[in-house]
């Protein structure tokens, strides 16, 4: 059952980028950060695989993940700044964000300051709701956006250099691609259950 799922859900990936190109991997990584858990670990390797196969530029597919993320993080990023911490009070638990979360949100800020932006750009899971924190502890917008779209980038060269890496090893590779794809997704949700499970414990202790 869950391999069917995860099945569909590669599909998906794959059609959305085959059909769309570059606006199709943009508009995926917009998706997944709007709080909506879907992995860029299974997006942006598949972009990297078309690379190798010579259907994108490199450069084009890397910077494509990384404008999609910005994209998807202005939505959520107002949404915590116009809807403040009573906001998250009331309807946190619909965005996954508890007070407890934006009380350790606001350590890292303390501790990194706008470079924890950056950070969490490049942390699983955490990359999906770190906007909605950002906008309700007031993060200045040219710096907030500055570090997420520079920390996406990185984020996006690392998974799009791992899908050309293996589609340029095809043979060896072959028989294993939807089976990382898929390994990658259940790890993905392995980790998204977990911080589901720390959020809710959060909401029980608020």
């Amino acid at each position: 059952m869950l391999d069917t799922i995860l099945g569909h859900l590669i599909s998906f990936i794959e059609h959305v980028i085959t059909a769309m190109g570059p606006l199709g991997i943009s508009l995926l990584m917009a998706i997944e950060s709007c709080n909506i858990p879907l992995p860029s670990e299974a997006i942006l390797p598949f972009a990297g695989y078309l690379v190798s196969k010579g259907v994108f530029n490199f450069h084009v597919a890397a910077w494509a993940g990384a404008f999609g993320c910005v994209l998807g993080s202005i939505p959520s990023y107002y949404i915590g700044y116009f809807g403040g911490r009573k906001f998250v009070e009331k309807y946190g638990k619909w965005f996954l964000v508890s007070k407890k979360d934006l009380d350790e949100a606001d350590k890292w800020v303390e501790k990194y300051g706008d470079w924890a932006f950056f950070i969490c750009r490049m942390l699983p899971v955490i990359r999906t709701f770190i906007s909605l924190p950002a906008g309700i502890l007031r993060a200045k917008k040219r710096f907030f956006f500055t570090f997420t779209f520079l920390g996406s980038l990185v984020w996006s060269y690392l998974l799009v250099y791992v899908g050309v890496k293996m589609g340029q090893n095809l043979d060896a590779f072959k028989h294993l691609w939807h089976k990382f794809d898929i390994a990658i997704v259940v790890i993905c949700f392995v980790l998204g259950v977990a911080y589901l499970y720390k959020h809710f414990k959060h909401l029980k202790d608020d």
